[in-house]
């Protein structure tokens, strides 16, 4: 299957190199030009143990990439991942700017149907703003779908090979297929 992940940071970087460990081709795609370059020359940006050793197996085996070209980490994907920061915001909330920002910019580049999942820590109703803001962008078939990390340093890698739960919520039955 080909899977893209928007976002490098800790969530992302386990999600995209775990999912390349379990035989899927992935995509990373990050807007710092200095984490891809690193990233791409085999240079691991975060430290948890087990993942370097997979980071570097799946990028010679040839299934995990890192772009900074949003159209390009996303063609021929069939989910699509966001793993994006949600700092909070002035009042507390998270701040959902990243996450907003990038289903605007999906929508235009849609092909084909795709499943769009919230990996990042976000509340209620935001596959909903997800879903409108990539709506408003195209006519394909798109189902947003909530999924979120439970991820704890350290382990981070088990907790992704193995782990103790799954949270997936979505209404379509398309998706949950």
């Amino acid at each position: 299957m080909k899977i893209a992940v928007v976002g490098t940071g800790y969530v992302g970087l386990v999600t995209g190199t775990c999912f390349s460990e379990t035989g899927n081709t992935v995509t990373c795609i990050d807007i710092d030009a200095e984490k891809v370059k690193k990233l791409n020359s085999g240079k691991i940006t975060i430290y948890e143990p087990g993942l370097g050793l997979l980071f570097e197996r799946n990028q010679k085996q040839g299934r995990l990439f890192f772009t900074t070209d949003l159209r390009q980490g996303i063609a021929d994907a069939q989910i699509i991942f966001l793993a994006l920061p949600t700092p909070p915001g002035e009042d507390g909330s998270a701040d959902l700017k990243y996450i907003l920002g990038v289903a605007k910019d999906l929508g235009p580049l849609l092909n084909d149907y795709t499943v769009i999942v919230d990996k990042s820590t976000v509340p209620v109703g935001t596959a909903d703003r997800v879903k409108e803001k990539i709506a408003a962008g195209t006519s394909v078939e798109f189902d947003v779908v909530s999924n979120p990390e439970f991820l704890r340093e350290g382990v981070a890698v088990d907790d992704f090979m193995k782990p103790e739960r799954v949270v997936i919520g979505t209404t379509s039955a398309r998706a949950k297929k």
